[in-house]
């Protein structure tokens, strides 16, 4: 078994163990005598969720110890439903479970990964909202001016240090810049998890992870939770010691044959507050 096969082993495991403790006997629907009492395992026990997909006890622990091969797309619809995962949720169980979900890559598509030029021109149009451009691990690309003053000027950054992850957890300004920065860490968190589901042998993600879990209890904590999350739009709330309060809308943009690279960018209704806010924090970019 290869490295990266052990790595996804490991991951379905944790992943089927902990969706296994977020549901308790009696959200599954399972009789008062199941769930009424005692009980040693927080959640539903394994035989209980061998039971609600109906698979044996024997075949469903070789599962959860990352012992299965060849799992039928019928038996994985089942899990997900007994173990009440959402769509994002059942994805992810779907590629932990099947090989042929993940993408492999030589240790040379690893290399240092560059802005496609045609997303580097769409970013220079964008002038008048933050936005830049993420690759693999959520690595800062590219950004524009206004999102170097949003966030910090990644561009002054060590290539390795370009992170949205590193940071959240690493920059203390990220703490005070995020209105409600434990929702937003932990998103981060979840949608690095989905990553990681898709690409076990990223030997870089490994890095990040390792470095992060030991320089921060937060995430640490929060990456052994095993939540897995993927939004594509959505609305941010910053307070910023120049702009004051903003509330932006964001949206993510993947170019349909690379999806490893996406432009993500705020949005400010014509007129509101967050427009006014914006043209703040332009003001010193343009000084």
């Amino acid at each position: 078994m290869s490295e990266a096969d052990h790595e996804a082993n490991t991951e379905l495991r944790e992943f089927l163990r902990t969706r296994r403790a977020r549901v308790s006997p009696r959200e599954a629907g399972l009789s008062a005598d199941a769930w009424q009492g005692p009980r040693r395992v927080p959640g539903l026990r394994r035989e209980e969720v061998a039971r609600l997909a109906g698979v044996s006890v024997d075949y469903y622990i070789r599962l959860e110890r990352g012992r299965g091969a060849n799992v039928s797309d019928a038996v994985l619809e089942a899990l997900a439903r007994a173990l009440r995962l959402d769509g994002t949720e059942r994805a992810h169980l779907f590629t932990l479970a099947g090989p042929e979900h993940r993408r492999r890559r030589t240790p040379e598509a690893w290399t240092v990964q560059r802005v496609r030029p045609g997303l580097l021109r769409v970013l220079g149009t964008l002038d008048t909202t933050p936005a830049l451009v993420l690759g693999r691990r959520y690595d800062v690309l590219a950004s524009n001016a206004l999102a170097r003053a949003l966030y910090t000027d990644f561009e002054a950054l060590p290539v390795r240090e370009r992170n949205m992850v590193r940071f959240l957890f690493l920059d203390g300004a990220a703490r005070t810049l995020y209105a409600d920065w434990p929702a937003a860490a932990r998103s981060t968190v979840a949608g690095l998890r989905l990553y990681a589901g898709r690409h076990p042998d990223d030997p870089l993600l490994a890095d990040l992870v390792a470095e992060l879990s030991e320089r921060d209890a937060d995430f640490g904590r929060w990456w052994a939770d095993h939540d897995v999350s993927e939004r594509g739009h959505g609305v941010k709330h910053y307070r910023h010691p120049v702009a004051g309060e903003l509330v932006l809308g964001y949206e993510t943009l993947a170019p349909t044959t690379d999806p490893d690279q996406i432009l993500g960018m705020h949005t400010a209704e014509p007129g509101s507050p967050a427009e006014a806010a914006l043209r703040r924090l332009a003001a010193p970019v343009g000084s």
